[in-house]
């Protein structure tokens, strides 16, 4: 993750405490949207999300391939999958 997603996700943790100030959470609110108005924030989202996708979709077939109730045929297929995208 990159230095401007994290500072959101700073920025939104503060908004969301308890213990901060109204001012501050006005403040971390103001710094969010300078943050997602730029526009090297919206490609880092953009490829991290296109990665968390992939990552996501990996984990769905390798927990096909140790589910007790999924068909033979469906875990072959998903280690199919997988060794073509070399993930396994």
């Amino acid at each position: 993750m990159s230095l401007p997603t994290r500072q959101i996700g700073g920025h939104k943790a503060a908004i969301n405490n308890p213990n901060v100030s109204d001012e501050a959470k006005e403040h971390s609110r103001q710094a969010i949207q300078e943050l997602e108005r730029d526009s090297e924030t919206q490609d880092t989202r953009e490829g991290y999300q296109e990665d968390k996708d992939e990552v996501r979709v990996n984990a769905g077939y390798k927990a096909t391939m140790k589910n007790p109730n999924v068909s033979q045929e469906a875990k072959d297929n998903a280690r199919e999958l997988l060794e073509e995208k070399g993930a396994i």
